[in-house]
């Protein structure tokens, strides 16, 4: 009950300024990061745009952080969803539906097409519960609790998956990390750990690596019986909130050949880079090496249903030694999820070509980002895999992180008063890399190549309205 001196709490009887009261002295801080210093209320999202109270349009280069790859307000994935609502919305997960199976059987199908290994799904709800169940198998089969993750990798924050997330900042304030993994430096060529360059280091990271093996005293096996204390390596094969890093082709397949060698198993977190992200079903298509368990989320469901899941060789995880209730969440496998599931697995295939759009798209977005950079100097290193880019920003003509020019960029793009294709508009960006300098770039898959044109042509304009606030010189947009 609300007293004469409190607001009546309904849906839109409050205005952005009473909100962002309430926001601030009920809302946890803990469950999120505000970026900005002008936040945003946003009421409505469709194919690439959201939405603000007032109708202005944002163009969102970022999706959710890839969660909705499909666009939002998908129709066809949508329907889905509504019509499962209306038939069997909840289900406790002891019991079996249609869809679990259907999904189940879909994802472990393709996944056996592709990689020629057999294997079964699990469900969980969440990437970073994903990741713990990954934590689980790796203890059941190998009986070994220490990992290898890699400086710059995100999988989660959870305490489980804190521990094999690179960055310090989500530990320090939880204790001693007993299981905390091992990080070897990931191949971040254009920021090379080493001080070396593509053309002349011979992976050099990855020699390093396999160093560690050569002696006990590296502290991590025994090379008389080439056993490890070390059970699983979780591995990004594009490192996502790292900064969106594609590493040399060959470095995971060798990686691969070493860790078979001490029986140490590959992870593959595809939270954010499965679901034709790059390009290929799962990311690690590229590559040329077959993970032994791989986890994923976020686009499995287009964000319309929290739900996550991991994929096992059968070996693994057959019921024999990975028996019922080894895991268990509430909210695992739930209908409503895995009918959006299901709903994004018909629609790849009733796409036909899903990885030529994707790869034809990167390739022109990617194009219009190198074109971008020869324009401006400060935009020091542009990549990409499919729709994954990257704009890692540096002081002109170096390679030092500029910090802040990203997030003046972010933050103009936030206001939403760019003026880039005819009318008032904004720009959805997500900042990522080690120094907070890089642009990861997750368009929706079905970005047009107008909606590209528009992107560039605001993200210019940002840019340049960052650099005369700093009293740089720059050229007209």
């Amino acid at each position: 009950m609300t007293t004469s001196n409190e607001p009546a709490l309904t849906k839109g009887s409050l205005d952005e300024k009473a909100l962002l009261e309430l926001e601030s002295r009920y809302c946890s801080c803990g469950d999120t990061v505000h970026y900005a210093k002008e936040l945003n209320f946003f009421a409505e999202a469709k194919g690439s745009f959201l939405y603000d109270r007032k109708g202005t349009e944002y163009l969102d280069l970022q999706m959710w952080y890839s969660a909705a790859n499909f666009g939002y307000r998908n129709e066809r994935l949508n329907a889905a969803l509504k019509q499962q609502i209306d038939t069997l919305p909840q289900l406790a997960s002891q019991y079996l539906h249609e869809e679990r199976v259907l999904l189940a059987t879909k994802l472990a199908q393709r996944i056996e097409r592709t990689l020629g290994v057999k294997g079964r799904i699990h469900f969980n709800v969440g990437g970073a519960s994903a990741i713990e169940d990954a934590m689980k198998i790796v203890r059941n089969h190998t009986g070994r609790n220490h990992t290898f993750a890699f400086m710059g990798g995100y999988h989660g924050r959870t305490l489980g998956a804190s521990a094999v997330t690179s960055s310090y900042r989500y530990r320090e304030r939880f204790g001693h990390f007993g299981d905390r993994a091992n990080f070897i430096p990931y191949p971040y060529c254009f920021r090379c750990h080493l001080d070396k360059t593509p053309d002349t280091c011979g992976i050099a990271c990855l020699r390093q690596f396999e160093k560690l093996f050569e002696s006990e005293y590296y502290s991590v096996v025994n090379p008389k019986n080439n056993r490890s204390e070390y059970g699983g390596f979780f591995i990004e094969p594009v490192q996502a909130t790292g900064g969106y890093i594609v590493p040399p082709k060959g470095y995971f397949k060798e990686l691969k050949q070493t860790l078979n060698k001490y029986g140490i198993l590959l992870v593959d977190d595809e939270i954010q880079m499965g679901f034709f992200r790059t390009g290929k079903f799962l990311s690690i298509e590229h590559f040329d090496v077959v993970p032994d368990v791989i986890v994923f989320g976020k686009a499995m469901t287009n964000g319309l249903n929290p739900i996550s899941g991991i994929w096992a060789r059968e070996d693994l995880i057959s019921p024999q030694v990975f028996p019922p209730g080894s895991t268990h969440s509430t909210f695992s496998a739930n209908p409503l999820g895995t009918a959006a599931g299901l709903a994004v697995m018909d629609l790849i295939e009733a796409e036909g070509d899903m990885e030529g759009m994707v790869m034809r798209k990167g390739a022109y977005f990617l194009q219009k980002l190198q074109e971008l950079r020869r324009r401006h100097p400060c935009i020091g290193h542009v990549e990409g895999l499919g729709l994954a880019l990257r704009m890692e920003m540096c002081r002109d003509d170096s390679t030092a992180p500029d910090r802040e020019l990203t997030d003046a960029i972010m933050s103009i793009g936030l206001a939403g008063d760019l003026s880039a294709g005819g009318k008032k508009r904004g720009l959805i960006l997500d900042i990522g890399g080690y120094y907070k300098n890089v642009f990861t770039l997750a368009p929706s898959l079905y970005i047009t190549e107008e909606e590209i044109d528009l992107g560039i042509a605001l993200f210019e304009e940002a840019l340049i309205r960052a650099r005369r606030a700093r009293g740089q010189k720059v050229g007209a947009a």
